[in-house]
């Protein structure tokens, strides 16, 4: 950060980019304010989340356990154990960890004794953790596309995300709340595992020289497998890509991997409030992977894959047919910093498709955020070729517009 902030180091990129992310903001708190206004606040599931989020915060039961996942008469609050996105498991929370909880109820440990919780800001106030990991994504998005295709690439992405109705959704909408903190780790990952493999070509001590890396990577999986356990597969496949990335130093990956699973593991343990033998049981009823194999030979589990890719945003679902076909038939295109994306999306694409239920959401909203950085990346190269000023026209043309229609649907909402 202090790097970030010496003298030189903002100019306009950085003021554009958080011009966009301010219009963000802004478009996810109007969300909120129209939602309040016709009384769509969020369901009872996340109210049970606040209420348990709260017990523990103040010392009580560990939340997602048996001990606080009881009936609803003790609570006054019908249990998601009946149904709803919270799947209950002998008393045990079945895709969240206590961290899912603990981010729901944090914004009320200071909430202020006059706000309103039915309120306009007082539903801004409840939902101020995925504004908050909305923003980071957001960042993160508008940074690792800046660094790999330049400021063409960081614009492109960002704009598809701050113009995305499912990003906006996913953090402001009552019945889609708290998926974002997984998405923000799983991208934080995949990219940081990236960055910290390519440190290993410098000859400089593997942990000592990666420590702040190896904290970032250990929040990364915490924050995944905190938020959603099915989402831990990504866990795995960022070894994976350290290997591809520095095939030439295996044992350094093995140990900053591990030792930023360690920090994870820890970090998750904190969770628990260092209660190892919940830890322990609440991973054993985890549901880590939820996979249907005949969904693979319904076209229904396709069209809906789609249809909810298209409905999250409709830009991307027009450039990602040219972007596919420019990779496929420009070698040029067809490099790590494409591929790394477009191979993850692929991943997540499958699985989205194999899980049709609930844990389905959060693959669906991070496979969103992978295709914006291979479509920016690819036409990134598109403005550097032949025939730039018609790509630029066009580009500009498809974010316009993609802005122009998100902005008066929201307007129109009221």
């Amino acid at each position: 950060m202090r790097r970030f902030l010496v003298s030189g180091s903002i100019g306009s990129p950085q003021f554009i980019a958080a011009t966009l992310l301010l219009v963000y903001l802004l478009q996810c708190a109007w969300l909120i304010h129209v939602e309040t206004m016709h009384g769509s606040l969020p369901d009872s599931n996340h109210d049970l989340c606040i209420y348990h989020g709260l017990e523990q915060w103040k010392g009580g039961a560990i939340a997602g356990t048996p001990e606080t996942l009881r009936a609803e008469s003790v609570t006054g609050i019908p249990s998601s154990g009946h149904g709803g996105h919270l799947r209950v498991r002998d008393g045990y929370d079945r895709d969240h960890s206590p961290l899912y909880y603990l981010t729901c109820a944090a914004p009320f440990l200071v909430k202020p004794p006059t706000l309103r919780t039915e309120s306009p800001l007082g539903q801004l106030w409840a939902t101020a953790p995925y504004l908050f990991f909305g923003v980071m994504l957001g960042g993160s998005l508008w940074y690792v596309a800046r660094r790999l295709y330049g400021n063409a690439g960081g614009y492109i992405a960002l704009t598809l995300y701050c113009f995305s109705p499912g990003m906006i959704v996913s953090v402001a909408g009552a019945p889609n709340l708290g998926e974002m903190g997984g998405v923000w780790g799983t991208f934080g990952t995949v990219f940081t595992a990236i960055a910290v493999a390519h440190t290993l070509y410098a000859p400089r001590e593997v942990i000592l020289w990666n420590y702040r890396r190896i904290l970032l990577l250990g929040l990364s999986f915490a924050l995944v497998v905190g938020n959603q356990f099915s989402l831990a597969l990504i866990v795995p496949v960022a070894l994976l890509l350290m290997f591809w990335v520095a095939p030439v130093r295996p044992r350094a990956v093995i140990a900053i991997w591990s030792a930023a699973a360690a920090v994870g593991a820890v970090l998750l343990l904190a969770s628990y409030f260092f209660r190892p033998v919940l830890l322990w049981r609440g991973m054993l009823h985890a549901c880590w992977i939820d996979i249907e194999p005949a969904a693979f030979a319904m076209t229904a589990s396709y069209g809906r894959t789609l249809h909810m890719l298209a409905a999250s945003s409709p830009a991307l679902m027009l450039a990602l047919p040219v972007a596919l076909v420019t990779y496929f038939a420009w070698k040029r295109a067809r490099y790590f910093g494409n591929t790394a994306p477009l191979a993850i999306a692929v991943l997540l694409f499958i699985l989205a498709i194999a899980s049709p239920d609930f844990p389905g959401q959060g693959f669906h909203l991070v496979l969103l955020v992978f295709l914006f950085v291979f479509v920016a990346g690819v036409f990134a190269d598109l403005l550097e070729a032949r025939y730039s000023l018609l790509v630029t026209a066009g580009v500009f043309g498809l974010l316009s517009a993609a802005a122009l229609r998100n902005l008066l649907q929201l307007i129109f909402l009221r």
